[in-house]
């Protein structure tokens, strides 16, 4: 095992879209998978989601962490932990932040899939009609990645 690079593991965030994040709840972990982009420009990554559990233990706790993972073979990996900072979006700036993350993942679902999705309930469960979205960024403090390729 070897560890990445700092501009591969951006390489690697900058071209996937599902993460595993992690964040504490009553003093027990928990990890879900969420779709995300990571806005380099900004060093964060963008998401949201309804009201739920998540967000509150967000709220109440903003230490989190997101694991991205892309695996070929038992032997051929590689893995990036960003830890960073949970941080609520309100008004204007949250609805361009969620144009920021559609049109991201968009392009990236484009460029791996040959494939555009035209709604965002395209490629992300969390259904926002009826509901206002809650949009998030995680400010990221580090980044860490390994790989495995024999």
């Amino acid at each position: 095992m070897k560890d990445l690079k700092k501009y591969e593991a951006i390489h690697l965030l900058n071209n996937n879209y599902i993460g595993y994040l992690s964040f504490i709840w009553e003093n027990e972990p928990y990890v879900l998978p969420i779709t995300y982009y990571y806005d380099e420009d900004k060093e964060c990554i963008l998401s949201y989601s309804t009201e739920g559990h998540k967000i509150q233990a967000m709220r109440v706790n903003n230490s989190v962490s997101i694991n991205v993972v892309q695996l070929k073979t038992v032997n051929n990996w590689q893995s990036v932990l960003v830890h960073g900072k949970f941080e609520e979006l309100n008004g204007a700036y949250a609805k361009q932040q969620l144009h920021k993350f559609a049109s991201g993942v968009k392009k990236i679902i484009f460029k791996k899939e040959n494939k555009y999705p035209d709604l965002i309930s395209d490629f992300s469960s969390k259904a926002i009609s009826g509901k206002l979205p809650i949009v998030y960024r995680i400010t990221i403090s580090r980044i860490t990645g390994k790989r495995r390729d024999f």
